[in-house]
């Protein structure tokens, strides 16, 4: 299948996968009402680059206003077209906390830790079989 770019092109959403090496657990935030994805429920904190930004310091800034935590960066692990919105370019980060308490803010109504296994559970939009399986492997 063919993926058509508008003229506008891409629109970058920086994601962190926030994992907890001592609980094994992963970070999602849910979202009411989204304005640009009707169906989408729960999300990998983060937000939406804009021209020019540093990727990097974007995502940290997205992850605090969002969750109240600093997150560190440990990488880029994955990146894709979002299938429920073609012009959304998705970039994960696999995320560490180092300092804060979790506090949902923004449009995140909600925040929670949960299993790797049971993501798919929580997610109402498309989940890719790359990502679960590297968040499967997480160590």
């Amino acid at each position: 299948m063919k993926t058509m770019i508008s003229k506008e092109g891409f629109q970058v959403i920086l994601l962190g996968i926030i994992f907890n090496t001592k609980t094994r657990k992963i970070l999602i935030g849910k979202r009411e009402n989204d304005p640009y994805v009707p169906k989408l429920s729960w999300v990998f904190p983060g937000g939406k680059a804009e021209f020019g930004e540093e990727l990097e310091k974007t995502l940290k800034k997205k992850i605090k206003e969002k969750t109240g935590l600093r997150v560190e960066n440990l990488g880029n692990i994955f990146t894709r077209i979002f299938s429920e919105k073609k012009d959304f370019l998705l970039v994960y980060y696999l995320c560490e906390v180092v300092e804060g308490k979790e506090k949902p803010k923004d449009e995140i109504v909600e925040l929670k830790w949960v299993n790797p296994e049971e993501l798919e559970n929580y997610f109402t939009t498309s989940f890719h079989p790359y990502l679960k399986e590297y968040i499967m492997n997480l160590k």
